[in-house]
C-alpha cells in the first residue's frame, strides 16, 4: 500500500479539559478508559477520506498533535512548547463546557500557537491586553469543540451553548459540544461527524491545494478573526 499523504492538526486548550480523551476516541473510535496528564506533546493518526464519495475522493492521514500544559506555565515551558507549533495546517481548539476559564483561555492558546515566531512566550500582549488584529488575515482553519456537556444541566444547556455561539463565532470556526465518553456523538451521517470530515477537507485543502492559484483558494478571504474578551500505531 503507498503511503499516504499527512497533514498537522493541533489539539490545544487548559489541561484537564479532555484533549487526550477526545483524540483517542477520533483516532481509535474508542473511549479512553484511564486519561492521563500530556506531558510534552502525544501525537495519533486518523485516517480521513477527503471529500468522499465524490471523483475527487483521496484518503490522508490526520496527525493530531494533543499538546499538553497550561497558559499559566513559566514562560520557558511556553517556549519549549512552540517546537509543536512549527508546519501547523490546521488547530482543534478544546474547552470544557463546565469551566468557562477554559473557554476564555482559548484565545490565549491560539495566539500562543499562531504567534511562535514573534514572541518567546508565544503570545503578544499591549497595553495589559492581546493584540486582537495580529491575526486577522490568517487562513488557518479552526474547529472549537467542546467537552463534558453530558455535565451540563438541561435548564442550564441554552445558556452554555449561546455562550459557545459566540465563542465559535470570535474564530469564524464551526463548534462541537459533546461528552468524550459517548462514541454515538460522532456517529456516521451525525451532524458533529460532518463538522469534522468538513474541517479536516478544509485542512488539507491549506495543505495541499492554497498554493496553487489554479486549485481551491476558499482560505485566503476569511472573515477576520473578532476577539472578544508521540506516539503512532
Amino acid at each position: 500500500m503507498a503511503s499516504l499523504d499527512r497533514v498537522k492538526v493541533l489539539v490545544l486548550g487548559d489541561s484537564g479539559v479532555g484533549k487526550s480523551s477526545l483524540v483517542h476516541l477520533l483516532c481509535q473510535n474508542q473511549v479512553l478508559g484511564n486519561p492521563s496528564w500530556t506531558v510534552g506533546c502525544s501525537v495519533d493518526v486518523r485516517v480521513h477520506d477527503y471529500k468522499e464519495g465524490t471523483p475527487d475522493e483521496k484518503t490522508f492521514y490526520i496527525e493530531l498533535w494533543d499538546v499538553g500544559g497550561s497558559v499559566g506555565c513559566a514562560s520557558s515551558v511556553k517556549s519549549t512548547r512552540s517546537v509543536f507549533y512549527n508546519s501547523v495546517n490546521g488547530i482543534i481548539l478544546i474547552h470544557d463546557l463546565t469551566n468557562k476559564k477554559s473557554s476564555q483561555n482559548l484565545y490565549r492558546w491560539s495566539l500562543e500557537a499562531l504567534n511562535k515566531d514573534s514572541s518567546p512566550t508565544g503570545v503578544i500582549v499591549t497595553n495589559g491586553d492581546y493584540d486582537r488584529e495580529q491575526f486577522a488575515e490568517t487562513s488557518l482553519p479552526l474547529l472549537v469543540i467542546g467537552t463534558k456537556f453530558d455535565q451540563i444541566a438541561d435548564n442550564k444547556r441554552n445558556d452554555v451553548l449561546k455562550r459557545t455561539a459566540f465563542l465559535s463565532e470570535d474564530f469564524n470556526a464551526e463548534e462541537i459540544n459533546l461528552d468524550c465518553t459517548n462514541p454515538r456523538y460522532f456517529a456516521a451521517g451525525s451532524s458533529n461527524a460532518v463538522k469534522l470530515s468538513r474541517f479536516f477537507d478544509k485542512v488539507v485543502e491549506k495543505r495541499y491545494f492554497t498554493r496553487d492559484p489554479n486549485q481551491m483558494t476558499a482560505f485566503s478571504d476569511r472573515k477576520r478573526f473578532n476577539f472578544k474578551s508521540l506516539h503512532y500505531d
